[in-house]
């Protein structure tokens, strides 16, 4: 068993939240340059390798990795964090990094909606409270009735609400397969999935472009290499809420590298989202208060 150390945890997921900022940047840059389902095949070529790789490192090597009775929920999960990926990329190229990231940060409150549902768990008033807040949080953001709403607008939506699918049948599959089980058929799914429907989109990259896509690759294997270590040696509880530190990073980087503006209604928005995910991150902590 790894020795459990917050701070260390913490200093980890810092800097898998920098990666994974620095990752959305040049996502922004690579797709609004080439199709979408190219580049996210490309990084999932690069993550397949990783994970297997990975896979061989770990107690029981590959046969441990692949041995699951889960596999059809493997699949799904696989092709949908996948969609997921392909549909922030197409916010990024269109709505840019803050006004997406900014509905992003809705994914907590999805989870917690869902967690009864899908997967039984209780739902308190006090975190059905919080999660209408956040909802409400959302409405500001996207001003309905004064701005015409379009699909590009709600498209982070619909990620969040595939990525909060994603991870309650990650926890689903937890109950009967080890996180190297899932994090295996998640890389070899995606990577599988992508090429179908990447393939075709194929485009030759122009050189300065060949190292932003291996960047890419690389950031992505970096990031979720920190992130399994802090989950390694502290709790989740104690991470989870530096995860939101990522609007701050990715607000710095619209502003200052592509030049986007933080609408006042997106920042207050994006407050009352964190504030009402950061309460229900408080009330997993202490389930008997609902």
């Amino acid at each position: 068993m790894t020795e459990q150390n917050t701070r260390r945890g913490i200093a980890m997921m810092l800097a898998a939240i920098v990666i994974f900022s620095a990752q959305d940047g040049i996502t922004r840059h690579l797709t609004t340059r080439y199709p979408v389902q190219m580049v996210v095949m490309m990084r999932f070529w690069f993550f397949g390798l990783f994970v297997i790789w990975l896979s061989t490192r770990q107690p029981g090597g590959l046969r441990a990795a692949v041995r699951t009775r889960q596999l059809p929920l493997h699949i799904l999960r696989g092709l949908l964090l996948v969609g997921q990926i392909c549909i922030v990329g197409l916010a990024f190229a269109h709505n840019g990094l803050i006004e997406t990231h900014s509905l992003l940060t809705s994914y907590p409150l999805m989870v917690a909606a869902l967690s009864g549902p899908v997967l039984g768990e209780t739902v308190g008033w006090r975190r059905w409270t919080a999660i209408l807040l956040g909802f409400a949080g959302i409405l500001v953001m996207l001003r309905p009735g004064l701005s015409v709403l379009s699909i590009w607008s709600v498209l982070p939506l619909f990620a969040a609400l595939i990525f909060a699918l994603y991870g309650l049948l990650t926890r689903f599959a937890a109950r009967q397969d080890k996180a190297q089980v899932s994090f295996f058929w998640t890389g070899v799914v995606g990577a599988l999935g992508m090429t179908v429907i990447g393939l075709p989109e194929w485009t030759w990259m122009t050189g300065p472009d060949w190292g932003w896509m291996l960047l890419l690759c690389c950031t992505s294997c970096a990031g979720h290499y920190f992130m399994i270590r802090a989950y390694d040696v502290a709790e989740a509880s104690a991470l989870q809420p530096f995860a939101y530190l990522q609007l701050v990073f990715i607000a710095l980087l619209g502003i200052f590298l592509f030049h986007e503006s933080l609408r006042v209604s997106v920042a207050f928005g994006s407050g009352i989202v964190v504030a009402a995910g950061l309460f229900t991150l408080w009330q997993q902590r202490t389930p008997a208060r609902g």
